[in-house]
């Protein structure tokens, strides 16, 4: 849950009113300037329907040709219709003339492209040959011929084209040997713990050859991430200890590899949940930087860290370079002939920040307002490329001067043109404490606050350590347009614990998750009633992930809500601690696993489960069969209490499904069946 594993710009400054309430403010435009721009005084032309929201084609994996003409990304339908995951990769020109252009056919999963040296060529990953099983393909931007690459036993993870043309890395496991194919076949496959472990690895492929060399470097540890210096030398590479998420994601490591020797040098350990190495130049040598968790702890706001990597002699020091700031870093992306840059969450919105070397630390160099996700950049950081989400606009590619502003480069997805959205506005307000915080508000379509009180559905973002962005709040998961378009007004409160105001902000749950959060919901439910919008009698909660725990939260601790929707959602910290993927997070956000001596436990307190016997609202739980992040066992728990007092609820298991709901029947199920569940309990 915790780890990283998330036109017309909108001026928030514009058109706000406020009103007090016991000496505390709620402050929100009266409409956006966007949605006056979309709509004036014109009428709904087009129904939202769940087929409309789940057949949609969404943009992803951005990648920018080292000189900067191109981004080459992928397209794939936000439902899965078969067994197997479908996408395909398209190019657009990044100073938007010409239309993109399809690159592969869309019938199979192609995935992660990657711009050779030259800009002519992208490789990507496909499972065209085998389904399910993805092998290593490149594609002529001029040609267009796709020609697969490798066909790796096993298949590829992850791949990077390097300076010298003849050569990629390829990650990926030792191909099975013969005794591997014996226990499988005969089914003597008992699984024992520390055993037969298969690693990712690191391999060189000579593309003009069809040669793969393996290295002899870094023992059986995992490889996850590798990035190459802009000088064509050295590689940096990032590991964990197994492929296991737990304990790998609290223990991974930095290496270098040098591709022509095979030398390397450990450079020790980085931070937990390290992800986005980039290298840098400064005066005492090459610098690597990466984003994690804000030492020491598990919980709390991402940090970029650094660290002088010197010629000879031990490393240094790993520096926070974002320490102290109220934004949070999502993502780094090397420049070849500069610093690098960060792709930031602030507040509702994004924006883009350059590492200034003096410093060290990040300055702003633009802003998107609204969420922008997948930033990529050319070899001089003078043009980067992202996806774009604002209030009304789903997410598109966007591209030009790092600088701003980006031109929309895509039209994903025309069919939500003559959408009549409820007008969404931004929120500012304090918590009990005097805490500053924000949110949105959707007004049902077609309405105003004057004609309220609305019944008013709360939807909690997932995470924590997420946020609700001043974006299109439309998907497949309880989402906020799809309430709004159905006659709700729609609260997306962005409580303590999520991303977007620092570290502080974010660790301020560890160890009481539902404590903090719950009053600063409650503030903002509280500020929507006395302004008029929220009918204090028809209240409903609901959200996925840690949004789901928090349903399942409130409704143990207070009978005001209606109705609630439990999704993918926690009952019992102490149990996920044991069973999910990501046990050491759990703990931490918990405050203990259980195992600590006889009780009462920390995460007793902490956890719905405690609390069901209070219930009394009407509870429809949501889950995956197949959860690894959160197991469906947390679903069961709260559902056999909830029958064991007597509460009305639905319980609902999605087979095969994970902790996302991925297939698109189940997709609308989800939509209908909780759209019903309010509809029936706020009606």
């Amino acid at each position: 849950m915790s780890p990283a594993w998330a036109m017309k710009l909108v001026d928030d400054e514009d058109s706000r009113a406020a009103s007090s309430h016991h000496g505390r403010s709620i402050k929100c435009p009266v409409v956006h300037d966007e949605f006056v721009e979309r709509y004036g005084a014109s009428v709904a032309r087009t129904q939202l329907t769940a087929e409309l929201v789940v057949d949609g084609r969404v943009p992803r994996a951005l990648a920018l040709s080292p000189d900067g003409r191109w981004v080459a990304y992928v397209v794939a339908p936000v439902g899965r219709a078969g067994d197997h995951p479908v996408s395909e990769l398209w190019v657009a020109a990044t100073d938007g003339t010409g239309s993109p252009r399809r690159l592969t056919s869309g019938e199979a999963h192609d995935s992660a492209p990657r711009w050779a040296a030259d800009s002519l060529l992208v490789y990507f990953l496909s499972d065209r040959v085998e389904r399910g099983t993805a092998q290593l393909h490149r594609v002529g931007l001029v040609d267009g011929v796709v020609e697969a690459v490798t066909s790796w036993s096993g298949g590829v993870s992850g791949h990077l084209p390097l300076a010298d043309p003849n050569l990629v890395v390829v990650i990926a496991a030792d191909e099975p040997s013969a005794e591997d194919e014996r226990r499988d076949r005969e089914r003597d496959d008992a699984r024992v713990w520390g055993e037969r472990v298969r690693p990712d690895r690191l391999r060189l492929l000579d593309v003009r050859r069809r040669e793969v060399r393996t290295p002899d470097a870094f023992g059986d540890r995992h490889v996850v991430e590798v990035t190459q210096r802009p000088d064509g030398a050295t590689l940096a590479v990032l590991t964990w200890s197994t492929p296991e998420v737990d304990p790998g994601l609290v223990e991974p490591g930095l290496h270098l590899l040098d591709p022509d020797s095979g030398m390397t040098r450990d450079l020790g350990p980085a931070a937990a949940d390290a992800f986005s190495l980039v290298w840098w130049s400064a005066d005492d040598g090459w610098h690597l930087a990466y984003v994690a968790k804000t030492p020491p702890v598990l919980v709390g706001g991402h940090a970029v860290l650094d660290v002088a990597v010197p010629v000879g002699g031990p490393v240094g020091e790993h520096r926070n370079l974002t320490a102290g700031t109220t934004s949070c870093p999502s993502d780094l992306v090397q420049v070849d002939t500069g610093p690098p840059l960060a792709l930031v969450a602030d507040g509702l919105d994004t924006a883009i920040h350059r590492l200034d070397p003096v410093g060290p630390n990040f300055v702003e160099v633009s802003r998107v307002h609204g969420l922008a996700t997948s930033l990529t950049a050319n070899r001089h950081g003078d043009v980067v490329a992202a996806v774009v989400s604002t209030s009304y606009e789903p997410g598109n590619v966007r591209a030009g001067p790092v600088c701003g502003p980006l031109t929309r480069l895509t039209d994903v997805r025309p069919e939500l043109r003559d959408i009549q959205w409820g007008a969404q506005e931004r929120l500012s307000y304090e918590a009990s404490d005097g805490l500053a915080l924000d949110g949105l508000l959707i007004l049902p379509a077609g309405r105003s606050r004057g004609d309220g009180p609305f019944p008013l559905v709360t939807l909690v973002h997932g995470g924590p350590y997420d946020r609700h962005a001043d974006r299109l709040e439309l998907g497949w998961f309880p989402s906020g347009q799809w309430l709004a378009t159905a006659g709700y007004a729609v609260f997306l409160p962005n409580p303590r614990g999520g991303k977007g105001h620092g570290h502080d902000f974010a660790v301020s749950v560890a160890g009481a998750v539902g404590l903090g959060e719950w009053t600063d919901i409650c503030a903002g439910i509280e500020l929507l009633v006395a302004d008029g919008v929220a009918d204090p009698d028809r209240l409903g909660i609901g959200g996925w992930s840690h949004g789901g725990f928090m349903a399942a939260w409130a409704v143990g601790q207070t009978d005001r809500f209606r109705a609630a929707v439990m999704g993918a959602g926690i009952s019992d910290w102490g149990m996920l601690a044991a069973t999910g993927e990501e046990g050491p997070f759990e703990s931490a956000l918990g405050g203990s696993s259980g195992w600590e001596g006889t009780g009462p436990h920390r995460h007793d307190r902490l956890s719905p489960i405690s609390y069901a016997s209070r219930v009394r609202t009407p509870v429809l739980i949501l889950h995956g069969e197949n959860d690894t992040n959160v197991p469906v066992s947390q679903a069961e728990f709260f559902h056999r209490a909830l029958r064991r007092f007597g509460v009305e609820h639905g319980y609902v298991v999605y087979p095969r499904e994970n902790h996302r709901i991925r297939e698109r029947n189940h997709q609308l199920d989800v939509l209908r069946r909780t759209r019903a569940w309010f509809d029936r309990w706020l009606g």
